[in-house]
């Protein structure tokens, strides 16, 4: 805390509280994380800092038409409470499972709501860091105190998303939305509806929209892959039928799937080209017979370059099917007075148009660091196995994974965050940070993720911002959740790569 912020406006030093654990966050890490902290460090002070009105994160701030996940809920949830409805899960459900985490365990009294985080302070002197926040609704500041700060707060900026600026754009006189900031009052009924961008939000607001539009399109610059199959897991249904218990089918579920994506994963690099054809196939069954599959539906890279949609019961193309909704693979040149004019020279006219285009990565929370009163720039450090970082005392990063459910990696370090304070307790240490060991001082430092193997657009974008890498297991994020959740348990916490003080 500066000098200049230890006074209030009557002179006086506001009160500092203290906790042993700050969590920033209360969406789906954040909320595992309380779990964690509250099961196996009961002795630990906490409290969960967040800067909206509610718990919940994407499935909170997210209000467009469809919004559902993306991964199957057998693993998005987490592991120590089953999961009992179909995989594919609305925000309404997601939200009222966390709620269920929240209510059963006692949490709701560590969390802060409207605590906008804005510097965060560590001290050698004192072995704690220092955490400023703003109170949204009343504009006062507060201040914390704690030994260990653990970062929640997802990797993406909820208040605004990623825009492309297109030529134009002000000479458009229909109504331009992103998705992820929409307006309570937007009426699509009976409307032209043009949506930019083939992700997973785009899957899901054309079929979600489609029954009350005049038409909706999907403009995409290049076709994406998607993975389509019925909401439900046969093996859940029968087992319900044996009246297996709920416990039991959630972890028999959640290892079957995993068993069944590691799987996948291996052959989308063993066997891209068979892998491909098995995809397209799944797409050609829904669309009619001379349907241009080629075109839109073809991707150029190989399967889980970027992220895999899966569109439950194929929604997104029996409204293509339907003749309700249209995909357009092209370029935009420039938006027009009534729609946007493509590359090809055609012009698509539209009422509405959704910029489903993707995110703005957010590192840490976009909050301003200080290390002993030296401000800390991330993409200057080494990350440790995407959660620590050199140079960065007493604070875990909650990094998900591309190619698995995000909470499967939240469960896994909130163990280890919850070991690594007891081997704190038991040398008596106050500080932990990590550090290039002797072998790794000439170890080739790189990006946070490699772009061969991973590239989605927010990446790109925001790569320079982040942490480097080094070329051992150790020192990069390897997005392997089935090498991982045996890593994890094992990792010597007394390794050389480990400092105490």
């Amino acid at each position: 805390m500066s000098e200049a912020a230890t006074l209030d406006r009557a002179g006086a030093r506001p009160s500092v509280e203290h906790f042993d654990v700050l969590i920033v966050g209360a969406g789906i890490s954040g909320v595992g994380g309380a779990y964690h902290l509250a099961t196996q460090c009961p002795d630990k002070s906490y409290v969960v800092l967040e800067v909206q009105e509610k718990f919940g994160g994407t499935w909170w701030t997210h209000k467009y038409p469809g919004i559902r996940s993306d991964s199957d809920l057998h693993t998005f949830g987490y592991r120590f409470k089953p999961w009992t409805s179909a995989p594919i899960a609305t925000a309404e459900e997601i939200l009222t499972y966390m709620n269920e985490v929240i209510e059963e365990n006692g949490l709701a009294q560590h969390i802060r709501y409207k605590h906008k985080i804005t510097n965060a302070s560590w001290s050698s002197k004192t072995n704690r860091w220092t955490i400023e926040a703003r109170k949204t609704d009343t504009g006062e500041t507060a201040f914390f105190t704690c030994n260990f700060l653990w970062m929640c707060q997802g990797y993406y900026r909820h208040e605004k998303g990623y825009t492309p600026e297109w030529p134009g754009m002000s000479d458009y006189k229909g109504r331009i939305v992103h998705p992820q900031t929409w307006p309570e009052d937007l009426d699509y009924k009976g409307k032209t509806v043009l949506v930019i961008g083939s992700g997973a939000t785009a899957a899901t607001v054309v079929p979600a929209m489609a029954a009350d539009c005049k038409h909706i399109t999907m403009l995409q610059r290049s076709p994406t892959y998607f993975r389509t199959g019925r909401n439900a897991i046969q093996l859940a249904e029968e087992l319900r039928e044996l009246q297996v218990s709920e416990e039991w089918i959630h972890e028999i579920v959640r290892r079957k799937i995993l068993f069944e994506q590691d799987k996948f994963t291996q052959r989308c690099f063993s066997e891209p080209d068979k892998v491909k054809q098995e995809l397209l196939g799944l797409v050609k069954k829904e669309l009619p017979e001379d349907y241009p599959i080629d075109q839109h539906f073809t991707p150029s890279y190989r399967p889980w370059r970027q992220r895999i949609a899966f569109v439950p019961d194929a929604d997104l193309f029996k409204g293509i099917a339907s003749g309700k909704a249209s995909v357009v693979t092209d370029e935009i040149e420039r938006f027009v007075e009534k729609g946007v004019q493509l590359k090809s020279g055609k012009v698509l006219e539209a009422d509405i148009i959704l910029t489903a285009t993707g995110f703005n990565l957010c590192v840490l929370g976009d909050i301003d660091f200080t290390v002993d009163e030296k401000p800390l720039q991330f993409h200057d450090t080494v990350t440790y196995r995407g959660m620590m970082f050199t140079g960065v005392p007493n604070m875990v990063w909650v990094f998900g994974y591309f190619r698995a459910s995000w909470t499967l990696r939240a469960d896994l370090v909130g163990d280890f965050v919850c070991r690594l304070l007891k081997h704190m307790d038991a040398k008596a240490a106050k500080k932990v940070e990590v550090a290039l060991r002797p072998e790794d001082k000439d170890m080739p430092l790189l990006d946070w993720i490699d772009t061969e193997n991973f590239n989605p657009g927010y990446m790109l974008r925001g790569m320079h911002l982040l942490p480097k890498r080094g070329n051992k297991p150790e020192w990069m994020h390897n997005q392997d959740y089935w090498a991982e959740k045996d890593e994890f348990p094992a990792i010597d916490l007394d390794d050389a790569a480990f400092i105490y003080h």
